[in-house]
């Protein structure tokens, strides 16, 4: 099948030549990432051909879908790398975003590559920020044969143009299939009690669209728990299969939601993962939720905490997309024609709304004071970055001058959080490694535990149990245990481990571990009957009088829910005052 995009490649391939740069857009569905990096390949690109995934289910679906261009399996001609995985390929590799900045820290010149391309960079990625100031500037006072190509389906190309050094824009037009959109009649959320619940109404669309369309149903929700919900409330229509499609399965269960699917219909039920660069076969109908889960890092609190917001209009125009893909198609939509009109037309860049402490580790390795003298789309905020640099000196990582020191090089290079890298650098010196790697895989995922009606006990305790036994935590505790996420967090702990060096030694208990990741958020009860904490860092803590954990004198709390005044502890540990 000839792609929307092909018109355009030779322009892309002219402006590299004559450039050294370019910005590539094109609507969802054109083909930018199956075809731009197996057309530079053809014509001959030299070096090897490095291309930026946002996440990791896209980048393994874009390596398969390269490889497979070309005829060949995966780890000849293409490869990919992202977190814990990767094959080698010999001239293509398809990397998520945190790989290239190691890769780049690493070796600073990227010897041997040629051309580094950051798909969906409309995504505004923090990490894809940052690779693509550090790429300009390497080709700025490095290697000025670099070549560096932007590829964007609803961002205003112009300004990453201007932001290139005025690098030539292609546009690419049209679709691959026509899709037909279908606003709601009125507003489906009716005030008072009486009116039906997101999942509800999500769930009852899905109907509809599987009455009156054909093909498989992709269906956009802002994460996890409402997946789970809709799928219960679903339940098994006759002659369809309802699939789940979220960054928390494993590997295996991710493929079987984008397999091509024979017999029956599908409705797959997803999060913004399946919003860019993936291709579900069969999928012939979107229906959009209109919501997204993003995180927001408060710097008077330094908590961050995911908040769920109406999406964009671009997000929008992305998730439409998915259903042109394969043949024509429709697209049903969670809200009136004039409620449109509401939404904000992009999402706000990443840099402006996370924490920062990666970045800016990550820019004292670099050996940069000053933000402003590199080429970032949206400069970091400041009182977010002092934060972080404060936190990072905290820990060892920055001396007083701002400069990175060794301890904050090998946080660097670990592939965590530097809180958790911190935590199990110093946790494996005192004979803690695993505790530390159990601790950590745990905290850079999604809880693998469920309570009764909603969150388990804020213990960390429990899931450390639930990662050893999970037939033994549910008998003990009133907890359901996703046994695929606690496959995936044993996984993780075993890699951790295999990456940090440990010694024999006294060990340490979770609490006192958890200490090392956040010396800002030991809690000292208050006084009173009420589960109350002053934090280390100044701030309040509370829990619920149920949790088994209100009793306690002192605590460690790894996850609050971000209020600034006194925040709902939502993951914590017990410490002694002796530890």
């Amino acid at each position: 099948m000839s792609l929307p995009i092909e018109p355009a490649l030779p322009a892309l391939w002219a402006a590299l030549e004559a450039h050294g740069s370019v910005v590539l857009q094109a609507p969802p569905g054109a083909g930018k990432t199956t075809r731009a990096p197996l057309y530079l390949l053809e014509r001959g690109q030299p070096g090897r051909i490095l291309m930026l995934e946002p996440r990791r289910v896209a980048a393994r679906a874009a390596a398969e879908r390269l490889a497979s261009g070309l005829g060949e399996p995966l780890g000849r001609a293409v490869g990919y790398r992202i977190r814990g995985e990767g094959v080698a390929g010999a001239r293509i590799e398809v990397v998520t975003e945190g790989v290239l900045t190691r890769m780049i820290q690493a070796d600073p010149e990227l010897d041997g590559v040629g051309c580094v391309i950051f798909d969906e960079i409309h995504e505004r990625g923090l990490q894809a920020d940052l690779g693509l100031a550090l790429a300009l500037e390497i080709r700025g006072a490095l290697r000025p044969d670099l070549r560096v190509a932007a590829m964007s389906a609803t961002l205003d190309a112009a300004p990453v143009a201007a932001l290139m050094g005025g690098a030539p824009l292609v546009t690419a037009e049209g679709r691959a299939f026509p899709v037909e959109t279908r606003w709601l009649e009125r507003p489906w959320a009716r005030p008072g009690p009486g009116g039906p619940r997101f999942e509800e109404a999500v769930a009852g669309l899905v109907r509809e669209a599987l009455a009156e369309t054909e093909g498989g149903v992709l269906v956009f929700l802002p994460g996890q728990a409402e997946i789970e919900r809709v799928a219960a409330r679903l339940g098994a229509p006759e002659g369809v299969v309802v699939q789940p499609l979220h960054g928390g399965l494993s590997f295996a269960r991710q493929r079987e939601a984008l397999a091509p699917f024979a017999g029956r219909r599908r409705v797959v039920l997803a999060t913004s993962i399946a919003e860019t660069s993936l291709t579900i076969p069969d999928v012939r109908v979107v229906v959009d939720g209109g919501r997204a889960r993003r995180a927001r890092f408060d710097p008077a609190s330094g908590m961050s905490r995911l908040v769920t917001e109406r999406a964009t209009r671009a997000e929008a125009e992305q998730r439409r997309g998915r259903a042109g893909r394969v043949a024509p198609g429709w697209c049903f939509r969670l809200w009136t024609r004039g409620e449109e009109g509401a939404m904000a037309e992009f999402a706000p860049p990443e840099i402006a709304r996370a924490d920062l402490t990666g970045l800016a580790l990550e820019l004292a390795i670099w050996g940069v004071a000053d933000p402003s003298a590199m080429a970032f789309l949206t400069p970091p905020p400041a009182a977010a970055l002092a934060e972080a640099r404060a936190l990072l000196r905290g820990l060892g990582a920055l001396d007083d001058e701002g400069r990175a020191t060794a301890h904050g090089a090998a946080l660097a290079a670990l592939p965590l959080h530097p809180r958790l890298g911190h935590m199990l650098v110093e946790a494996a010196a005192r004979g803690a490694r695993d505790l530390a790697a159990d601790l950590s895989a745990i905290l850079g995922a999604r809880d693998p535990l469920r309570g009764e009606g909603g969150r388990a006990p804020v213990d960390l305790g429990l899931r450390l149990g639930a990662l050893r036994d999970p037939g033994r935590a549910e008998a003990e505790h009133p907890v359901r245990v996703d046994r695929a996420a606690v496959a995936a967090l044993r996984a993780e702990a075993k890699r951790l481990r295999g990456v940090t060096r440990g010694r024999p030694g006294p060990g340490l208990s979770p609490g006192a571990a958890l200490s090392l990741a956040y010396p800002d958020r030991i809690g000292q009860r208050r006084d009173g009957g009420a589960p109350r904490w002053l934090l280390s860092g100044g701030k309040g803590a509370a829990l619920p009088a149920e949790d088994p954990l209100a009793g306690a004198r002192w605590i460690v709390a790894a996850e609050l829910d971000g209020d600034p005044r006194e925040a709902v502890v939502r993951l914590a540990a017990p410490v002694e005052e002796a530890e």
